[in-house]
Parts: structure tokens; sequence; C-alpha cells
């Protein structure tokens, strides 16, 4: 028999969270779609218009559209005017939805969703029996963390945060020698290259689909600077030692970060820097509840972070392992931590400006 609730107007309460959570994370799912399939763009560009007018100027199925925008409508993302059969997505909530705003494009996000719960069955499997799914597993992860990471990252480096470390950008320019570590499809490295003609760039990504994406995007924009290497970090071997060396959003994946950190240590010039990306949180739970995103880190470490980690064998450290953490793991590599910012532009990531020391 089910217990009975002692307090029935908290048992409410929680059955109608429990409706939100689910007409969400349906909305979720949508989004992405709309996100992958255009819609929201072409929404965008039309102001108002019909059902046929939509599914037309997007070229898209009108009977998939139909069902689409009903949940955009009950969901209350777009608007409906049921007199003149039109729909309507309004500027504040494009601003948020569409490619015209990059950086602010959280349909974006959205997308990693569905790529997560691809691999459901198989994170039940490691709850019962331990061990981890492997990158191989989540078909296209890094195609959605590429855009993702180019919004926050790529179309600030060099505007807004390059320039917070004295004459990085002036040595840039002259020429010095990066490193990204896991670099993905290299779409932040290859807009380094573009802009700083001077310099080499170097990629190493532990994944092949994504190494022969960025070198095939560089072929295309014929760029002689930058170069991609598929290759485990723990037997890299570079020829020389780095200038800059960058490593964002990628630290807390690695099976081995502490040596990892070691390395990029050990591979960088005495006067070089190294600039860290990583989640802005707390290595604590109780620190974390009121933070706005704490749900979607955790459920971002379960069904990837830390999975792939352990996958390899590894540590297994997690999404939210946590500016303390964080800062404790940069100065046992030999790290002098400089500075630990945030921007306006990508308040969920803190960036660690690191010097080298011995």
């Amino acid at each position: 028999m089910p217990r009975i609730p002692a307090d029935m107007a908290k048992a409410e309460a929680f059955a109608s969270q429990m409706i939100n959570i689910l007409n969400s994370g349906s909305l979720s799912t949508m989004i992405s779609i709309g996100h992958r399939t255009g819609l929201f763009d072409a929404l965008d560009s039309v102001g108002t218009a019909t059902l046929e007018e939509i599914a037309k100027g997007a070229s898209l199925n009108e009977r998939y559209v139909k069902e689409w925008l009903g949940a955009m409508v009950s969901g209350k993302i777009i608007e409906y005017d049921p007199s003149a059969r039109t729909y309507h997505l309004p500027s504040e909530n494009a601003i948020f939805l569409t490619r015209r705003s990059r950086e602010k494009n959280m349909a974006a996000i959205a997308s990693m969703l569905p790529v997560w719960s691809r691999v459901e069955d198989r994170i039940v499997e490691c709850f019962k029996h331990g061990g981890g799914v492997g990158y191989d597993e989540y078909g296209r992860f890094h195609e959605v963390m590429g855009e993702i990471s180019h919004a926050n990252v790529g179309c600030n480096l060099v505007d807004n945060i390059l320039p917070d470390r004295p004459g990085l950008l002036d040595k840039l320019e002259k020429g010095i020698r990066v490193l990204d570590i896991g670099c993905g499809d290299g779409q932040v490295l290859l807009k380094l290259a573009e802009r700083f003609p001077g310099s080499l760039f170097i990629g190493v990504e532990l994944c092949e689909g994504p190494v022969s994406t960025a070198r095939q995007q560089a072929g295309h924009q014929a760029l002689d600077n930058v170069r991609f290497e598929n290759a485990d970090l723990l037997s890299y071997q570079p020829v020389d030692r780095f200038d800059l060396i960058t490593a964002f959003d990628v630290i807390h994946d690695l099976a081995f970060p502490d040596k990892v950190l070691s390395r990029c240590h050990q591979w960088l010039k005495d006067d070089g820097e190294f600039l860290m990306m990583d989640v802005n949180a707390s290595s604590h739970l109780e620190n974390n509840l009121e933070h706005p995103f704490a749900p979607f880190l955790y459920t971002a470490s379960t069904l990837h972070c830390m999975t792939v980690s352990l996958a390899q064998g590894g540590m297994g450290l997690g999404t939210v392992w946590g500016v303390e953490k964080a800062s404790e793991m940069l100065m046992e590599a030999g790290f002098e931590l400089s500075e630990v910012k945030t921007y306006e532009h990508d308040p969920l990531n803190n960036y660690y400006f690191c010097s080298r020391q011995e």
C-alpha cells in the first residue's frame, strides 16, 4: 500500500511541479527540433504567418509543422491568433531562440538534451554495474558542442576575453605558438587562426570524427597556420613548448584531468599562459541549491561528463567539480592562478587565467 502523505497540500504542490517538469521536458525536445529545422529562424524572418506560409518558407512538411506549432503555442513560446489562424514569434522570445542572436541562443543548448537521452539505456546499466559510456555513443555531440562553444567562446574570445591579459593580443599579432586541448570540431581555433595569421595554432582532440571535420574546414578556409591532431593527451608529445594553452569546457570530461593539467604546465613556456574555461559552480552541493542551472548541470554530469571519463577508467570528476576543486587542481599542477572571471555574455562559465611557475 502507498504511504498516505502527511501533508496533502505539499503533495498536491509537488504534483503540479511534476506536471511542469513533464511539460518543460517535452518542450525542450520540441525547441531542439525548432532549432535544427530552422523553424525559429523562419518565424523570425516572416513575422506573422499562417501554417502554410511557415511550412513553405521553411521547406518543411506541413503536418509536422502544425503539430510543432501546437506545442509552441500551448507552451507560450509562440503566439497564435485563432481568428486569422496566424502564428507569431515575439521578438522578446526570438532573442533566445534564433541564430540571429547567436550568443543568447538557448535553443542550441536544448539540442544537447536529445543527444544525452540517446544513451539513457546505457546509463541505466552503469547505475547497476558501474563503468561508463564512451564518446562514440553520443552521435552528433561534437556538432552541438561546437555550436555552443562558438557562441560562448569563439564570438567573444578576441573582443572580450583575451584583452584581459596584458599584451596577449599583441603577441598573437606578432606570432606565437598556441595549443587548444580538447578542441572538438575546431571552430574556436579556426576563428583564431583566421584572425591571427602570424601565429601557429594546434588543436588536439581524442575523437577522430571532429578532427576530420576541423581539418576539412581548415582546408576550405585555406588556413595554413592551424593543424588538428587526433591524440590522447597523456601520450601527446609536442615538438616544442607553447606561449598559450587553452582548454574550453573540457578538463572535467577527461579521464585523468590532474595528469593533463600537469602536462599542460610542462608544455608551457616559462612566460606562457594557460586559459581554462569551465562551469561556474561550487564543488559543494549546498552552495549550488540556488544556482539557476543546477539541475541541468548535474544531469549533464550524469548523462555525459562523468560517464565519458569513467568509460576510460578515469576519475569521473563530473561537470560540477566546482571552482574550489578547479583552483586546487590548477595549483597542484604547478600553475599560479592569476584571476578567475565570469563574463556577461557567458555567466554559466568561469575563465581561469593562469601563469607558469616552477
